[in-house]
C-alpha cells in the first residue's frame, strides 16, 4: 500500500521536481512526457522549475532545430514534444481528438467530407509550405460553398497531425497558429496495439505508479483497463489507501518519503496538476477548487510537494510585480524560501525590468 505522500514524492521525482536536474532539454521534456504549450512561454517557465542553469534560449534552439515538436496533444491542448513521444502517442489520440472535431464543429461541418478536407489541407501544406489556421481555412473555404473558414481550419487541426513550426511556441511569440504537414517526424497514419500499450508505458515512467483511470485523465483515450490488463505481467502492482490497483514499471525509482521537497513554481496547466483522475496526491480538494476555474488551470507554488498558493506576474513601465495568493497558512520558512524563488523567477521572466517587486500576501 502506497501511502499519499509516497505517491506525491513519486510524482515529483518523475517531473524533476524533488531536484533541478542537469539535463539537455530535449532529454528533460521527453523525460516527463512534454509540457503544455497552450501559451508559448509554459513551456520555458516549466523547464525554469526542473533544470539546472536553463536559459530561454536553450528551448528556443530545439523548438527551432525540430528536436522538438509543438502540436495539438493530450486533452486535445497544445504541447511540446520530443519527435519521438510525438510520433507514438498522436496516432493514439485519433479518436479522442475526432470526437473533439464532432462536439465542437459537428454542425458547422455538416455535409462536408471530412476525409477529402484533410487530404486537401495535405496538399495545400505539400512541399513544406506553412499557413496559418486562418489562412488554410479560408483556401478550404473556397471550394465549398458557405462553407465557415473557421470551423475547417480547427477541423483539420484536431483531425490531421500537424506541427506548429518556430518562429509560433517560442519565448514571447503569439498569433495566429502556423500549420506545416508532420511527415518528416515519420509518424505513422495509425496506432498499432502495440503503440497503445508503449505510451502506457511512456505514462508510467512520468507520472506512475497510477491507475487505469489516471491515465485515461492524462490522455483523454478510452478502452485502458484491457491495455493495463495485457501489461500486467511486466508491471509492478500497488493499492492506495482506498485499496485502487496503481500500476507502475518494475525498475520505475521510488523516492522515499521523508524526502524534502523544495518550494516550486510551476506555471498554468502544468502536468502534475492534470496528470491523474485523482488529484489529491499534489492538492486537496478544497485546494483545487480554488486553481482549477472553469477550463483554466492557475500558476501554482508548491510548498512540501503540494499546492499551497497561485501567482501571477504584472508588467507596469519599468516594474515588475509576482503576487503570491496564499491558499493556506505558510510557516515563516516557507514564506521565506517563496520569496527567494519568486525573485529568482521574475529575474528570469523580466530581466530588463528596473525594479523587480514580491508581493506575497498574508496567509489564508
Amino acid at each position: 500500500m502506497l501511502s499519499p505522500r509516497a505517491l506525491n514524492r513519486a510524482a515529483l521525482e518523475r517531473q524533476l521536481l524533488l531536484r533541478r536536474a542537469d539535463l539537455p532539454v530535449s532529454e528533460a521534456v521527453e523525460r516527463v512526457l512534454g509540457l503544455n504549450a497552450q501559451d508559448p512561454n509554459l513551456p520555458y517557465l516549466a523547464l525554469w522549475s526542473r533544470l539546472e542553469g536553463f536559459a530561454i534560449e536553450h528551448l528556443t534552439a530545439a523548438i527551432e532545430d525540430r528536436s522538438l515538436v509543438r502540436s495539438t496533444m493530450m486533452r486535445a491542448t497544445q504541447h511540446v514534444m520530443s519527435v519521438r513521444d510525438f510520433r507514438l502517442v498522436r496516432p493514439v489520440l485519433a479518436p479522442l481528438l475526432r470526437r473533439v472535431q464532432r462536439n465542437a464543429f459537428g454542425r458547422r461541418t455538416t455535409g462536408i467530407d471530412l476525409d477529402a478536407l484533410v487530404a486537401e489541407a495535405g496538399e495545400l501544406l505539400a512541399g513544406g509550405r506553412v499557413l496559418t489556421r486562418p489562412e488554410l481555412g479560408r483556401l478550404l473555404a473556397e471550394r465549398r460553398q458557405g462553407a465557415d473558414p473557421l470551423a475547417l481550419g480547427w477541423s483539420v487541426q484536431y483531425l490531421r497531425p500537424l506541427v506548429h513550426p518556430a518562429p509560433s511556441g517560442t519565448w514571447n511569440v503569439r498569433g495566429a497558429t502556423p500549420f506545416a504537414c508532420a511527415g518528416w517526424t515519420g509518424i505513422r497514419p495509425q496506432a498499432t496495439a502495440e503503440d497503445v500499450r508503449q505510451m502506457v508505458r511512456r505514462y508510467l515512467a512520468a507520472f506512475g505508479p497510477a491507475s487505469v483511470s489516471d491515465a485515461r485523465a492524462w490522455s483523454g483515450v478510452g478502452g485502458l483497463r484491457e491495455v493495463f490488463d495485457q501489461l500486467r505481467p511486466e508491471l509492478r502492482v500497488h493499492a492506495d489507501e482506498s485499496g485502487r490497483e496503481l500500476f507502475d514499471l518494475p525498475d520505475a525509482p521510488a523516492p522515499q518519503e521523508d524526502l524534502p521537497a523544495p518550494v516550486r513554481l510551476l506555471p498554468e496547466f502544468d502536468a502534475p496538476l492534470l496528470a491523474y483522475a485523482d488529484r489529491t496526491r499534489v492538492m486537496p480538494d478544497e485546494v483545487r477548487r480554488q486553481v482549477c476555474v472553469g477550463a483554466g488551470v492557475a500558476a501554482t507554488v508548491l510548498v512540501d510537494g503540494t499546492v499551497a498558493a497561485t501567482w501571477t506576474v504584472s508588467r507596469k513601465g519599468a516594474v515588475a510585480t509576482l503576487t503570491v495568493h496564499p491558499l493556506r497558512h505558510l510557516p515563516p520558512a516557507a514564506r521565506d524560501e517563496i520569496e527567494t524563488e519568486s525573485a529568482r523567477l521574475l529575474a528570469f521572466i523580466h530581466p530588463d525590468a528596473e525594479e523587480r517587486r514580491i508581493h506575497l500576501l498574508r496567509s489564508a
